[in-house]
């Protein structure tokens, strides 16, 4: 199981090659089922005839012992497996060999004054940004009062899997968790020696069993538009829709942006949720330290 804290003890293009034939039977690609499988998905010979390779040359890909993958084999293996295109630009991410740089140093990220303005000025539109590793980086008014029942405040993954209020709030719990690790996955393929990542998948692989299974899994995906069920204590349920926006003067940051159906009752929930957090001043938000 790929949970390392350190990324250079993990082989990142094994453990995703692994994980994802895994989650393919035979019958899914039209070959023949013969005999007692001891493990569940495709075998790596399985693999290496879907995608015309040797076996020993799949092996060696899986083994990290195969370095320089021709864009041709990905492809190849990238069919064999059938993965998707977020997929397919995270397999070409982990195998592309990277000159191994010294440790950095933690950085504080920031979110530029103007940004934080205008979240202010959005009062009815719950808004806040995440930095790339889904530190909750600035919010405001309405979006404190969306998550106001949570304990960890700081981060999507540390609230969906170490706050006891996440199974309360998800009425959907299973996909938004699914859908975080996949988006975390997809930002370790982008920066595989990003520390404040690691710290953070160390944290949750130690305790949540839940990430540890979604971890494994190297399913990923990026963040860009998605209806959310929530239950919140004090208005009930709601439905919303996000978008997400990359900022273009920080581009490991992203801008989401809540809405609720017009005249729909999570509309009218979510007026209510605006009225009762309403009060003098902007919402203060503590700048998380990340790289």
């Amino acid at each position: 199981m790929d949970t390392d804290k350190d990324p250079a003890a993990e082989n990142a293009l094994g453990g995703f090659l692994r994980a994802r034939r895994a989650q393919l039977r035979p019958e899914d690609t039209g070959l023949p089922t013969s005999g007692r499988r001891r493990v569940p998905g495709l075998r790596r010979e399985e693999v290496a005839t879907l995608a015309g390779v040797s076996t020993d040359y799949y092996m060696r890909l899986e083994q990290g012992r195969e370095r320089r993958p021709s864009q041709q084999i990905l492809e190849a293996v990238a069919r064999a497996l059938q993965l998707d295109d977020e997929a397919v630009a995270h397999l070409y991410r982990v195998a592309t060999p990277t000159t191994r740089r010294t440790r950095r140093a933690p950085r504080v990220e920031r979110v530029a004054p103007h940004l934080r303005r205008l979240l202010d000025t959005w009062s009815d539109t719950p808004a806040f940004v995440l930095g790339h590793a889904l530190d909750i980086l600035a919010r405001n008014r309405l979006a404190g009062a969306l998550y106001a029942g949570f304990t960890h405040s700081d981060n999507l993954l540390r609230k969906t899997f170490l706050d006891p209020a996440a199974h309360h709030f998800y009425r959907d719990w299973h996909r938004a968790a699914e859908s975080s690790v996949a988006t975390l996955r997809r930002a370790a393929g982008i920066d595989a020696e990003d520390p404040r990542l690691w710290e953070l998948v160390g944290e949750l692989s130690m305790k949540s069993a839940e990430f540890r299974v979604l971890w494994a899994r190297h399913d990923v995906r990026g963040k860009t538009r998605e209806a959310k069920l929530f239950h919140h204590a004090q208005v009930g349920d709601l439905e919303l829709h996000y978008e997400a926006f990359t900022v273009n003067s920080a581009p490991t940051q992203q801008l989401i942006v809540y809405q609720a159906e017009p005249g729909s009752t999570s509309a009218d929930a979510l007026a209510l949720l605006g009225s009762l957090s309403a009060g003098p001043g902007p919402v203060q938000d503590s700048t998380m330290s990340a790289d």
